[in-house]
């Protein structure tokens, strides 16, 4: 697998703009992020699942995990 390969499906973000490769992504998430947030397990995590998923063939369906944990980094989840 590859930073450049194009996914089944995009994941399509709140603006309407897509994400359809790995490296957009990677990219998408160094920006919203704040470089004091970047040492957050929640963004160290999905940093190394794509990377897996780029370089090592680790499973594409895991960008979604990332990013959803990333874009949720220091949120209070609610359950009510």
């Amino acid at each position: 697998m590859s930073w450049s390969l194009r996914f089944a499906e995009p994941i399509v973000l709140e603006d309407g703009s897509k994400l359809a490769t790995l490296r957009d992504t990677i990219r998408y998430l160094a920006q919203i992020i704040p470089k004091a947030e970047h040492d957050m397990l929640e963004v160290l995590t999905a940093s190394d699942l794509l990377t897996q998923a780029a370089e090592h063939d680790g499973p594409v369906a895991y960008r979604y995990t990332a990013g959803d944990q990333s874009s949720r980094r220091g949120r209070v989840r609610s359950f009510t």
